[in-house]
Order: structure tokens, then sequence, then C-alpha cells
């Protein structure tokens, strides 16, 4: 029997080393999203989405969330960026951004942000009463 192989995909030399030099922004809130406990809230560090690295995926609810430093006020970041979120709201993804000052000093409103992200993408849980036969709503009668 011939094994075929997949070809090894170019981008996961570089998904790596992004993994591994991490800023404390970045190191901080993926302490934070490796515990998050909602129904489709599996994220990847420096995740690949097309030609981009996402600094954090949830590719079951087609979240990315983005990390910037300061270098992104520069017009050349905001252009780039602007694309990024183009190209990724093309695929089906919702960007999320916050700034390392934000995830340093307000992590609990970042996390807030990004719970309210992925509730909003999760299915609807089915109402646990049934609905009543004949018409849906009990009447009360009153006595005589």
């Amino acid at each position: 029997m011939i094994e075929v192989r997949k070809p090894r995909d170019a981008r996961v030399p570089r998904a790596r080393r992004l993994r591994r030099n991490v800023t404390d922004a970045e190191q901080k809130l993926w302490r934070h999203l490796k515990r998050v406990s909602l129904p489709q809230s599996h994220f990847r560090r420096q995740a690949t989405v097309g030609p981009y690295f996402a600094d954090f995926a949830c590719h079951e609810a087609r979240l990315v969330i983005e990390v910037d430093g300061g270098q992104h006020n520069d017009e050349a970041y905001s252009a780039a960026d602007a694309a990024r979120t183009v190209y990724l709201s093309s695929q089906g993804y919702r960007v999320l951004r916050f700034w390392n000052n934000d995830v340093l000093e307000n992590i609990d409103g970042v996390l807030s942000a990004i719970y309210e992200a992925l509730k909003a993408t999760a299915p609807p849980t089915p109402d646990p009463s049934p609905p009543q036969a004949g018409g849906g709503e009990h009447k009360l009668q009153a006595s005589e």
C-alpha cells in the first residue's frame, strides 16, 4: 500500500514562530480564552484564515480576535487591517479588535465582549416547555 502524504502547509512554520513570540497582552488573553466554557468556543492561536494569521480564531463560531499594539494607529497598518477585516468578513468571520492596554488593564471588559460575541453565534436553546395542545394557552375557568 502506498502512503499518500498531504503537502505541508507552508504557513505552519510562520504560525509556530508567531505562537512563540507573543506579546504580554496576547499571552494574558490566551490564558483566559483557554478557559472559556461556552459551546462553540474552541480558540486557536495564530490560526490561519486564508492568507492571514489571526491572533485568535474560533472557527466554529466564525470569530476572529485581534490584539493590536500602538503601531496599528499608523496609516499603513490601518489600511492593512481594514483589508484583512474585509477578507475575513467575506469568509463569514466577525472580527473583534482590542488594544493591548485594554487586554492588560481591562481583561474583564474584553472577556465580556468576547462572551457576548460567542453567545450571539451560539444556537438557541430549545424551549423547555412544549406547547400545549389546543392553541397553546392555558385558560383558567372562574369558579361559580
